[in-house]
């Protein structure tokens, strides 16, 4: 038996995790981390306050993150796309008005004057997405621009006065409940179940993802651009109608003044659980994290007794830790993917030449 002497040893490679691994991993440990910081808050505020854990504050929460949390979902399809949609307080504003003039005014059904409400968001969000497809408007200016013109046209249609006679049936669309579950927690459920399906089983969540990474690369592989940013746009707007709608339930009247706020607090939402502003990146679950995470420090706020100053304080410093992170991860990443690059192209094996090497030392 001949012993082959003139092998040539195996070269040692350093084992590489691909992109799309470490791209997903950071993902999880935002939003892991934003999950952490959640239950920190939490259980902090239940030492901090014997008001709390009660049963009739959990259910306040659980109202209150409802509205925050269905813009949010909305705006994390846009985020996505590398958006942004500064519209949605005044849109939902303008829809809660619309809406519950529809039900107290023209003496609509509860059901119409809700399907109205959402109507108007959608109509607004397709101006916003005309504005940006095909008059090439910057999306932070064509979504200024509609924050003015929706919060005027919303003082103009309600003659700057609430709308008021509701049907006394209307107050359950946002104060009923099943057991102990609010409805509108209950919306915010199947709402988000339907946003996850649409981003991981559809074609709208992988081209909105696609768009977000590489708009030019995703045009010349033959996406319809315009078609899908019109479509997230109509859906943010769509949800903050819906969101209005459930707001104007609460308080039983139409308030023109509604929404003062609400965008900034949907895009801290996403941007907390994860999202990046320039595209590509976010959640579902994390965005709902996020809105949870504001709910709970504004909640424990107001037991603690501060004022809406330190609130305002508090939830800016978060969006600043959220966005450095969300900009360090972004570093990291484009470095550890051009060092791979840089090794592939000094001679190294790529992860196909490794497996074709293998499969040939397993031929011989």
């Amino acid at each position: 038996m001949s012993t082959d002497t003139g092998a040539q040893p195996r070269s040692v490679t350093t084992p590489r995790v691909p992109e799309a691994v470490r791209s997903r991993m950071s993902d999880v440990v935002s939003q892991l981390a934003a999950a952490a910081v959640l239950v920190v808050v939490f259980v902090a505020l239940s030492f901090a306050s014997p008001y709390f854990l009660t049963p009739n504050n959990l259910f306040n929460i659980g109202v209150q993150v409802s509205i925050v949390a269905i813009v949010a979902v909305g705006m994390t399809f846009v985020i996505l796309t590398a958006g942004i949609d500064l519209s949605v307080g005044s849109v939902a504003g303008l829809s809660g008005v619309l809406g519950t003039m529809a039900i107290a005014n023209a003496g609509l059904p509860i059901i119409v004057g809700i399907i109205v409400g959402v109507l108007v968001g959608a109509a607004v969000g397709l101006v916003n997405g005309l504005l940006i497809t095909q008059m090439r408007l910057p999306p932070f200016i064509a979504t200024l621009g509609m924050l003015g013109v929706a919060r005027g046209l919303t003082f103009i249609v309600g003659g700057e006065n609430a709308v008021y006679g509701l049907p006394s049936s209307f107050r359950l669309f946002g104060e009923g409940q099943i057991g102990p579950f609010p409805l509108p927690l209950l919306y915010l459920i199947v709402i988000a179940v339907a946003a996850y399906l649409i981003l991981s089983r559809t074609k709208l969540g992988r081209y909105a993802y696609a768009i977000g990474s590489n708009e030019q690369a995703a045009r010349l592989s033959g996406i319809p651009i315009n078609r899908y940013k019109l479509a997230v746009y109509m859906i943010a707007a769509a949800l903050a109608g819906f969101g209005g709608m459930i707001a104007a339930s609460l308080v039983h009247s139409g308030q023109p003044n509604y929404g003062i706020g609400l965008e900034l607090n949907a895009i801290a939402a996403c941007v907390i659980g994860g999202a990046s502003l320039f595209g590509g990146v976010g959640t579902i679950g994390g965005t709902l994290i996020g809105a949870f995470l504001m709910t709970v420090i504004t909640n424990g706020a107001v037991l603690l007794n501060l004022t809406q100053y330190y609130q305002q304080v508090i939830i800016g410093v978060i969006i600043w830790l959220a966005v450095w992170w969300d900009q360090v991860r972004r570093r990291r990443l484009a470095a550890a993917t051009e060092q791979q690059h840089g090794r592939r192209t000094a001679g190294e094996p790529g992860e196909g030449e490794d497996a074709q090497r293998e499969s040939s030392d397993a031929a011989a």
